[in-house]
């Protein structure tokens, strides 16, 4: 059955995981096309602090949002998206990620 909003189907990386080293982007794929005009993403450190670079992308076919990141110590990440769905739904979320201690 097809959904009326868009969803998250897949986050690079993925909510809760733990990473060995810090990843170059936030990736996230989803379930309907979304507007480009509408889409926000954003990364932040424990402290408040935006650790991602230049503006979010989508792709040309509007399932993937994308967003590039600076170096990124060990810490604690939080990732919050806001879309725009062709059908006019919005829908919003946030998740985290951790980079551990002593990665590669």
């Amino acid at each position: 059955m097809a959904s009326a909003h868009s969803f998250p189907e897949k986050e690079t990386p993925a909510a809760g995981q733990k990473l060995a080293s810090p990843p170059s982007e936030i990736v996230i794929d989803f379930d309907a096309p979304i507007e480009k005009l509408f889409a926000k993403l954003e990364v932040t450190g424990a402290e408040g602090q935006n650790v991602a670079v230049g503006a979010p992308q989508v792709s040309d076919d509007g399932i993937r949002l994308s967003i590039k990141l600076g170096a990124l110590k060990p810490g604690d990440y939080t990732v919050k998206w806001a879309v725009l769905c062709i059908d006019t739904h919005h829908t919003n979320g946030s998740y985290t990620f951790t980079v551990a201690n002593g990665g590669s």
